[in-house]
């Protein structure tokens, strides 16, 4: 076989594994639910380049039990660890303590009003095209991200929103 033919080859090996991981991909969004989430931003220092956010999800949280540190003024962080399943409930994500399916490691945060919520530990990443216009929060608006739910592995990002006075407004990023 010559060197020309080894190259097409390859070459079309190559494009048939891209093309059959964005079928999937597409697949997957347009069959596994999807859901709203609360996203925390922060400066990730990866050593990718490009534009994109880093985001955290925060999510309600269902049948966990928060526990209180024994010292005064340290983190509860580590001893609020969990691992929970994701389920969408009308359109927004959720996390559970018992379920099946897609899951992820989260960290339990107690709100002042003694609400729990979910903090994922693992962030979503949410590419932007060179030429959009960077998404920033005015005060009293909220980043929220739409996510696909696989069979298995971390939530999938597919839009990102601005939330003020309760209404949902997804972003134009293309």
């Amino acid at each position: 076989m010559s060197a020309i033919r080894k190259g097409l080859l390859l070459g079309a090996l190559q494009l048939a594994l891209v093309l059959s991981l964005g079928g999937k991909l597409l697949y997957d969004r347009m069959t596994r639910p999807r859901g709203w989430a609360l996203a925390e931003v922060y400066d990730p220092e990866l050593p990718i380049r490009g534009r994109y956010l880093s985001q955290r999800l925060r999510l309600p949280a269902e049948g966990f039990t928060y526990k209180e540190g024994n010292q005064q003024g340290l983190s509860d962080w580590f001893l609020n660890r969990e691992w929970a399943y994701l389920e969408v409930r009308n359109g927004q994500l959720i996390a559970k303590l018992e379920g099946s399916g897609s899951g992820g490691w989260f960290h339990l945060h107690k709100n002042r009003d003694g609400t729990i919520v979910a903090i994922s530990e693992e962030p979503v990443l949410v590419f932007i095209p060179e030429h959009a216009e960077t998404p920033s929060l005015k005060p009293g608006q909220e980043m929220w991200v739409e996510v696909t739910v696989p069979a298995k592995g971390p939530p999938r990002p597919t839009r990102i929103a601005i939330k003020k006075d309760g209404v949902l407004s997804p972003l134009k990023l293309n």
